[in-house]
């Protein structure tokens, strides 16, 4: 916090000021980053004006961002010239004139029924007090404690730094948490989609729908199901063409008796396709209409998304086409891009060049390679390697995460579904187009980034943050592409805190947000939390809209009428 200079005038008794000197109060707890601090604790500081290059020093003062003056400043007690001129008791009688000033000003501003920061105004009128923020506090280590100057007349006790360890609860267990449901919603003709849902009995809880990430599918999120399905109504859908939403039948199947069995292990690459494959591509276009209309048909409200990754983009690109279907939206790592082939309907001339793009059947030349592709992808230790690369805490890479994962690999449509997926075209808005819709239409916007990620680092959160600076931004530390798995006690802690606050249009504080001496740009926090037994913790920090120099300056009015408050009564 910048530490605030009060400019003595001229005219009062005891300061005696040159054409290019001054003398000012200077409150003690400023290089604490407190201001302002109580009335009792200031020292006397010498600021001089000294002529830098390229410009004339004269007897008006500047500020030290000027660029023809500076200005130098050490304590007046550290002065031994000064300090044989006065001494230490002829300050410290000076200094308790300008405190009675100060609380008698103060009171009689309480007196006559002024609001409390009327009477500080008035109070700091009297004096002729000029606050500047502009100066910033010399290093604790420059100062020396044994000259501070302080007045008798007041006993304030000494403010220790607030703690930044926030204990938060842990998982629950099977029994304590919510039940999960495994259901099928059938979309289209022979277009089924598997989703899990949590929480029903909560009928008039707010609605989450989780987005998983490619790849995966709604088993993802099986410990924010379970843990916040307790207090919401919470639903995780897989994407069509993804964990168990794959297709029954081949959407373009062989002709009988030209194929040997081993041919058929990989479906899409017949002749011609299915009637309800014929606008099957999967792609971001068809995951998004996919979620308008499980919302609508399944949810049937408005909701709060949460997707990592692909689910990101997709939740996002959801959030602007659908406005009026969101509640609000949470990226969790989301990937700012996806697919290569230009969108037709963008740039037809193009997207010609391109002779497929991830509709049925497959190209029949492109076999070889796709299934020879798919093997080296599939293979479970190329898969197992490639979730050690994303996740910092190796212990949650599981045989059971590893198993539900290849489970979709095995299925017969998943080669060309991962084809389908390469080639598709783009979508229809690109990642900042979705950014700025979802601005224009006051869609709230939460960012929780896994700092060590190795794809998508915090730096594309961060750009978000600055395109969209509404947005709450929240990075956690270690933790990488998937935080909802890697550290799900965090992540839910700020998911619950963060729908709490919209819930109640802001009076309840947001998560890390509760207490305005810990909201610094860079401040950390250390998160301590039980997992399997084990006394675990991590490190996150916030930056909000209100993370500014005037959400700081008014929260530091706000500690000063409190203290001025229970001094005054």
């Amino acid at each position: 916090m910048a530490m605030e200079f009060v400019n003595v005038p001229r005219s009062l008794p005891g300061v005696k000021c040159g054409s290019n000197l001054k003398t000012y109060l200077v409150p003690m707890q400023s290089v604490a980053c407190s201001w302002p601090p109580p009335v009792a604790s200031f020292r006397i500081a010498k600021t001089k004006l000294v002529k830098s290059r390229g410009g004339k020093a004269s007897g008006g003062f500047k500020r030290n961002f000027s660029f023809k003056y500076r200005v130098r400043c050490k304590p007046l007690a550290l002065n031994s010239k000064e300090r044989r001129k006065g001494g230490r008791e002829e300050t410290v009688e000076q200094y308790k004139r300008y405190t009675v000033a100060f609380e008698e000003n103060a009171a009689n501003g309480r007196e006559k029924g002024e609001e409390l920061s009327t009477a500080f105004a008035s109070a700091i009128s009297s004096l002729e007090y000029l606050i500047d923020s502009y100066y910033f506090a010399e290093p604790k280590n420059s100062l020396n404690k044994n000259l501070w100057v302080e007045s008798p007349r007041v006993e304030t006790p000494i403010e220790k730094k607030p703690p930044t360890l926030l204990r938060i609860s842990s998982l629950p267990d099977v029994n304590r948490g919510s039940s999960i449901e495994s259901c099928l919603w059938e979309w289209k003709y022979k277009w089924t989609v598997h989703y899990e849902k949590a929480g029903a009995k909560n009928t008039d809880a707010p609605a989450v729908l989780f987005l998983p990430g490619f790849g995966v599918g709604s088993f993802h999120y099986e410990n924010q199901l379970r843990d916040l399905g307790r207090d919401f109504r919470v639903w995780a859908v897989d994407f069509l063409g993804q964990g168990r939403s794959l297709p029954s039948e081949d959407p373009a199947p062989l002709v009988e008796g030209n194929a040997c069995p081993e041919a058929r292990q990989y479906w899409g690459f017949g002749p011609e396709v299915e009637p309800w494959a014929s606008e099957l591509v999967y792609s971001v276009d068809l995951w998004r209409d996919q979620i308008q209309n499980f919302v609508d048909q399944v949810i049937g409200e408005p909701v709060y998304v949460v997707g990592n990754s692909l689910g990101g983009f997709v939740g996002l690109y959801f959030a602007a086409s659908n406005p009026q279907l969101v509640k609000g939206i949470t990226l969790l790592n989301a990937t700012p891009f996806w697919a290569f082939i230009p969108n037709p309907s963008r740039s037809p001339r193009v997207a010609k060049l391109f002779p497929w793009s991830g509709n049925f059947p497959l190209p029949p030349r492109a076999k070889k390679l796709i299934e020879f592709a798919w093997s080296k992808i599939s293979d479970p230790k190329s898969i197992e390697n490639v979730l050690k690369q994303v996740y910092v805490d190796h212990s949650v890479v599981t045989s059971e995460l590893l198993s539900r994962i290849l489970e979709a690999t095995e299925h017969p449509a998943a080669a060309a579904a991962f084809s389908s997926i390469i080639f598709a075209p783009q979508g229809e808005l690109s990642f900042n187009e979705t950014l700025i819709r979802c601005r224009e239409n006051d869609v709230p916007i939460c960012l929780i980034y896994g700092r060590e990620d190795p794809w998508v680092k915090p730096v594309w959160g961060q750009q978000v943050k600055s395109q969209v600076p509404e947005a709450l931004y929240y990075e956690i530390s270690p933790a990488g592409h998937c935080p909802h798995s890697e550290v799900p006690e965090v992540v839910n802690f700020l998911l619950r805190g963060w729908i709490r606050s919209l819930e109640s249009e802001g009076s309840i504080a947001l998560p890390l947000l509760d207490d305005p001496n810990l909201v610094q740009p860079d401040q950390w926090r250390e998160i301590e939390f039980m997992k399997m037994g084990t006394r675990r913790s991590v490190h996150a920090r916030v930056v909000a809209s209100e993370s500014s120099f005037w959400y700081h300056l008014l929260s530091v009015f706000q500690t000063l009428f409190k203290k001025f408050g229970a001094k005054t009564q």
